[in-house]
Order: C-alpha cells, then sequence, then structure tokens
C-alpha cells in the first residue's frame, strides 16, 4: 500500500516523535558519559569497563519479553511514559551522587542498569503503539521519522555527552540527560491512544508463547529474525577488533578512526532521509533486501582493505553499514505493523529487540579467533556471516513481496 501523498502525519504522531527523539538522546548521552565516568572518575580498569558495558546491555535479554507482554496487556502511551519515569528518576539518582561526591563504580552499574531497563521498555512499546495512531498507509513514513530521530541521537549524543564529560564534568551530562528524559515523558503524556480490550485471565507464558510462535512460524517475520539475529553478531565481531586493526593494520590515527566510524552516522541519517522516496518507489520485498545486502556488501569493502589499506574504503564501507540496515529497520517495523494483530503488537516487537542479544556473542565470537588467528581473520569471519544473512532474506518469501502487505487477521 503506497501512501497518500495528500495525507499527512497527525500531531498526535508528532508529540510521539518528538518524545522519541528526546529520550533516544538521554539514553545516548548517558550511555557514552557512563563509561567516561568509570575511568576517569572512578579509576576503572578496562575488565571493570567491560562488566559495567555487559551490564547495561543485559536488560534487553533480560527485560524485552516482560515489557512486550506489559505492552499488549496495558495502554503503550502509559507504559512507555512510566518507563521514561523510570529512567528519568535513575539518570537523577546519578546526579544527586556525583553531585555529593558519593558515586561508586556498583552505583553506576545499578542505576545505569535500571535506566537501560527503562530504555528497553520504551524501544518494545514505541513500534507497537504507532499503528494505534497512524493509518496503515503511512506506516514507512512514520518509522521513517523515527528512526530519523533515533539515527540523529546516536550520532550527536556520544560527542555531546563525552564533551560535557571532558569540559564540565559528568554532573553536567547526565543532568542534561535527565532533562531530556523528563521532556520526552511531558511529551507522551499529551499522546492519545484509543482504548484497547484489557487482558485478563491469561498466563504469562501462553502469551510468550503465542508472540514467539506468531514470529517464527511467519514466512515473512522468521527469516527477518534469523537476518537480523546473524548480523547483529556478524556487525560486533568486526566492531569488537576494529579499532585495533584501523590503528595497527590500516595505520590510522585516533582521530581518523574516529571519522571512520563516524560514517556509520552519517549512512544512519542518509538512510532515515531517504527510506519514505525508497519505500514509495521500490517494491516492497526489494527494500527489505537492501540492508542485508548493503551489510555484505560492506563486509567485502573492509575485507579489501587487508590487502589495500584504505581510509576511504573502511569510511565507504561504515556508510554502506549505516544507510542499507537504516533503510531495513524502517521496512521491517513496517512490515511487523502491517502484519501483526494489534493484540500482539507488544511481544512480536519485543522479540525483535531481543535479536540485539546477539551482540555479545558475536564479540565473543571476535575475541575468541583474534587470540587464535590473526586480527584479519576477523574480518574474514564477519563477511561469511554477513553473507550468510543477506543469503537468508534474498531466498526467503518476504524479499518477494511486490507491496506492503495487510493483516490477515
Amino acid at each position: 500500500m503506497q501512501p497518500d501523498k495528500n495525507q499527512n502525519l497527525s500531531s498526535n504522531f508528532h508529540r510521539l516523535a518528538w518524545s522519541n527523539l528526546f529520550a533516544q538522546s538521554a539514553e545516548q548521552i548517558a550511555l557514552a558519559a557512563a563509561p567516561l565516568v568509570a575511568v576517569l572518575a572512578l579509576g576503572a580498569t578496562a575488565s571493570q569497563v567491560g562488566w559495567l558495558q555487559f551490564t547495561l546491555t543485559l536488560p534487553f535479554l533480560l527485560v524485552a519479553i516482560p515489557a512486550g507482554l506489559l505492552a499488549d496487556r496495558m495502554r503503550r502511551q502509559k507504559l512507555m511514559a512510566c518507563a521514561e519515569t523510570v529512567r528519568a528518576v535513575s539518570l537523577a539518582g546519578l546526579v544527586m551522587l556525583l553531585v555529593f561526591g558519593q558515586l561508586t563504580l556498583q552505583s553506576l552499574a545499578v542505576l545505569g542498569l535500571i535506566g537501560v531497563c527503562g530504555t528497553v521498555v520504551f524501544t518494545v512499546a514505541a513500534p507497537a503503539l504507532v499503528p494505534s495512531i497512524v493509518p496503515s498507509a503511512l506506516f514507512g513514513r512514520a518509522n521513517a521519522r523515527l528512526e530519523l530521530a533515533g539515527t540523529s541521537a546516536f550520532v550527536a549524543g556520544p560527542a555531546i555527552g563525552g564533551a560535557l564529560v571532558g569540559w564540565t564534568g559528568a554532573s553536567i551530562a547526565f543532568g542534561l540527560a535527565t532533562c531530556l528524559s523528563i521532556w520526552a515523558t511531558v511529551l507522551l503524556g499529551g499522546v492519545s491512544e484509543p482504548t484497547r480490550k484489557p487482558v485478563t485471565g491469561r498466563h504469562p507464558f501462553r502469551e510468550i508463547y503465542e508472540g514467539a510462535a506468531f514470529v517464527f512460524r511467519n514466512e515473512f517475520l522468521a527469516p527477518v529474525f534469523a537476518t537480523q539475529f546473524i548480523f547483529n553478531a556478524a556487525f560486533f565481531v568486526l566492531m569488537a577488533i576494529f579499532v585495533p586493526y584501523a590503528v595497527q593494520d590500516l595505520e590510522l590515527s585516533a582521530s581518523e578512526t574516529g571519522v571512520v566510524l563516524s560514517f556509520l552516522g552519517v549512512g544512519m541519517i542518509s538512510g532515515a532521509f531517504i527510506a519514505p522516496k525508497v519505500l514509495a518507489s521500490i517494491r516492497f520485498g526489494r527494500v527489505i533486501s537492501i540492508g542485508p545486502i548493503c551489510g555484505f556488501t560492506a563486509s567485502l569493502l573492509m575485507v579489501a582493505t587487508i590487502w589495500t589499506p584504505s581510509f576511504w574504503i573502511a569510511a565507504l564501507s561504515f556508510y554502506l553499514f549505516g544507510i542499507g540496515p537504516t533503510l531495513w529497520v524502517i521496512s521491517t517495523n513496517t512490515l511487523r505493523q502491517a502484519i501483526t494483530p494489534d493484540a500482539l503488537l507488544g511481544r512480536v516487537s519485543a522479540i525483535n529487540v531481543m535479536a540485539r542479544g546477539a551482540r555479545p556473542i558475536g564479540a565473543g565470537i571476535a575475541a575468541l579467533i583474534a587470540d587464535l588467528f590473526r586480527i584479519e581473520a576477523c574480518l574474514i569471519v564477519a563477511a561469511v556471516g554477513f553473507g550468510a544473512q543477506a543469503a537468508i532474506i534474498v531466498l526467503s518469501s518476504t524479499a518477494a513481496l511486490a507491496r506492503q502487505p495487510t493483516k490477515t487477521v
């Protein structure tokens, strides 16, 4: 279904979009500030920072499914507002501990963990809320707007967080994140969501099974999940070793390495900008295929730097890693929203978020391979993974979709 050019997204959605921008910005600033505070203010070792990062990613595995259950049992707007309030409180707690000089590595980890729990709930509920306030013909446009906010925060947030920690201190960085989170909560309070029939008398495990069964038995969603799981693992095989590879093998300086990595963000923003036009002009299944194909192409370019070390080849690789997968996120979110019954949207969204659990797996694979072989072997293994995920989606029924499908139930 192609969107009507004369249709506009409602003010209701715009409040959600702005709330998403502020929430994502708060998340990225806090995530960038946390390891810097751990090292600069608390003297954390590399191992301790690694455990801190592990702690801050754990909720994506542990909280996603419960968040999906809640998103299908209660008003999603209310759930998101509660989640954002939790994050704001955890950030405010960090500010208070910093101001009074009482912050420890343990309290940073605990309050950070609580804040990320709010992030996960927000991330699960937002895509499930969109179909309630946006016509199906505008799903792609709405998802592009939300993804543009997320990518903008992804690009700017770490730079802002790092600069504030370095220039003014950690309390200002966490204070800004707190203010952004509070403003996101206020905006969510103005989002009007249609009333849904309350769910009662259902066993949680039965509901989890229903969500998982819908995804893994669906001819379109099952290959999407497999593709994104492998993509996440392969991408973190690459990301885990890129910095030492760039410095040691590509002979890039620290600043040049940072610039190369910034092309990922540039690609993400480009993908979010062009997504509405791409969705309107290319077969729906082909749009979904663009991301995995771009990922595979990017990985081959990175492998080529083994024999042809080049700043520009590496930069182009990261640009493709940004633009293609952003189109993937927008198009696959649209697919889920289009075919998933409203009562299952939260749980289906939660399973999608859980695919991020492949990231620590990829990082572990990279550590093992780098220890046993040369670092270049990680690039080759990552390329094999990217080839596999591209093959899965290109050969699936999903890639054959001519247009955005509609719900069958």
